[in-house]
């Protein structure tokens, strides 16, 4: 991590770094130490404090984050107008930081209280699932859940809620493509998720997508707690509706029958997610992420990492801790699909940051990148994953998804992610049922402004006031309250029933 340095108006992140990032709004002619303002400078946006020529490299966290487009004067802002992105092109030391995962003493590791299914795996929450096969059961769906919502569970107080998993695929879809491959694994990963006390997986019934082949390739048990049905099979919308309903009720008794228990902390897979950024997302609540995300590897839990398009110029800082040189050219090797993948359909990996992003203080995806990469902290990466692949490995792992937040967290829960913590810096708000999401603030002006939304505030990092070790255990006290049961703000509200976006790649046929 760096060490931040600051100013009375300025945040230095390293000792080679030929901008700083201001800690609130500047005035224009504002003496900041090692320059003066040339003009209004925004909270969270970058200062050159010393002249840069045109195609030098711009230095943020001791890193590139591009180059002038032209002549940069001291005190001037650094951005759009004057910061151009250019290739990834680090070097990748591979493995030379890997090796095994620092575990505390067995003795030492901390517990939390979860659903302990029999699988094995552990549950934070106790949900039911409706998971349909294709977008023409959604419908029917939703009504069997909406009928839980009017109605309740009555005096089943321990079952969390109906979630019904809808999506826009399923049909007119080939085969034998990608995009199948990852809508058949999604499904079976949400089958097995441990938020899931029970599963019903509705079909109409001709889809190319069938119940009874899902089940079948991915060896689903069918039985009191995974049943199937399809609307033609039933004989209509309303006879599947009613079927649906009545076995949910026959099951409530045994699913609120389950006791929450002692487990170790292996039995958390945590999301690392980052929305809605700002030019202190990289500062603030990453890397105080990052450091939670330490402590629960520690303790045996396992930590995953996403969105690849916003690791890229940063990847090696990942590939540099992996723990073998295979490891880390799985991950390469998903770099080079993206930019193939982006070429292919006219893209460019630097078509994020987002608008909301740049107005926040981020310019380029290295910017981006070497902050949203934070959140990882610095524990050895024991395993790369293709999207909503099982994750089976302890410790950091890295999962290949889109930067786009709801495909992404919905692959790490397809993974078997049941918990989340998510970063923001704009104001990001959304849930992801079945796993709770914890929201962490990166500056006091948001976390104020939108308070009844925000589980933790990490703004104090950027006055001094807090630190990045002192918010990160906050955040992992969090991650074990939340996982035994506290409610997160989003869960108050009830949000997380849209959020199910499996990832859609190939031609609709």
């Amino acid at each position: 991590m760096p060490v931040h340095k600051f100013g009375p108006a300025i945040i230095r992140l390293h000792d080679t770094d030929n901008v700083v990032v201001a800690t609130r709004r500047l005035a224009e002619g504002e003496n900041i130490g090692e320059a003066v303002t040339l003009s209004v400078i925004p909270s969270g946006h970058k200062i050159a404090v010393r002249p840069i020529r045109e195609s030098e490299a711009v230095l943020k966290y001791g890193q590139v984050i591009g180059r002038a487009s032209r002549d940069i004067a001291a005190g001037e802002q650094v951005h759009l107008q004057n910061l151009a992105m250019l290739d990834s092109a680090v070097s990748h030391e591979i493995a030379i930081d890997g090796g095994p995962t620092p575990l505390l003493p067995e003795s030492e590791r901390r517990t939390f209280k979860g659903y302990l299914r029999p699988t094995g795996l552990v549950g934070t929450r106790n949900y039911i699932g409706i998971i349909t096969s294709v977008n023409c059961s959604a419908t029917v769906a939703k009504a069997v859940a909406d009928y839980f919502k009017t109605n309740g569970f009555g005096n089943y107080a321990n079952v969390d809620g109906v979630v019904a998993l809808t999506h826009g695929t399923g049909c007119a879809i080939p085969t034998n493509t990608e995009g199948f491959t990852y809508l058949r694994r999604t499904l079976n990963g949400y089958a097995r998720n441990p938020n899931f006390a029970a599963i019903l997986m509705i079909g109409l019934g001709c889809e190319t997508n069938q119940i009874s082949h899902l089940v079948k390739a991915f060896e689903l048990e069918e039985g009191p707690r995974l049943r199937t049905m399809t609307i033609q099979g039933l004989g209509g919308t309303r006879k599947t509706i009613e079927e649906a309903v009545g076995i949910i009720q026959e099951l409530l008794p045994e699913i609120d029958a389950a006791k929450r228990t002692e487990q170790p902390l292996s039995g958390i897979k945590l999301a690392l997610q980052c929305g809605g950024s700002d030019g202190y997302s990289g500062i603030t609540a990453n890397p105080a992420l990052g450091y939670a995300a330490d402590l629960l590897v520690k303790n045996g839990g396992t930590a995953v990492l996403s969105e690849t398009p916003e690791i890229y110029g940063a990847e090696h800082l990942l590939t540099r801790r992996a723990a073998t040189p295979e490891i880390a050219a799985k991950l390469m090797a998903r770099i080079d699909w993206w930019q193939n993948y982006t070429e292919k359909n006219g893209a460019e990996l630097n078509n994020n940051p987002s608008h909301g992003n740049k107005e926040g203080g981020l310019t380029t995806i290295l910017e981006k990148s070497l902050g949203a990469v934070a959140k990882g902290g610095s524990m050895p990466l024991m395993e790369v994953y293709e999207y909503a692949e099982p994750i089976t490995e302890p410790g950091f792992v890295f999962m290949d998804t889109p930067g786009y937040d709801p495909v992404a967290v919905t692959g790490q829960v397809a993974g078997g992610c049941n918990l989340i913590v998510f970063t923001t810096g704009r104001g990001s708000v959304s849930g992801f049922k079945p796993a709770p999401c914890i929201k962490v603030a990166t500056n006091n002006e948001m976390y104020e402004h939108m308070s009844e939304d925000m589980d933790i505030n990490c703004g104090g990092i950027i006055d001094g006031s807090d630190s990045i070790q002192a918010a990160g255990e906050r955040i992992f006290e969090k991650i074990i309250a939340i996982a035994s049961g506290d409610r997160t703000l989003s869960e108050g509200y009830n949000y997380g029933d849209f959020e199910f976006v499996p990832w859609q790649i190939g031609a609709v046929t």
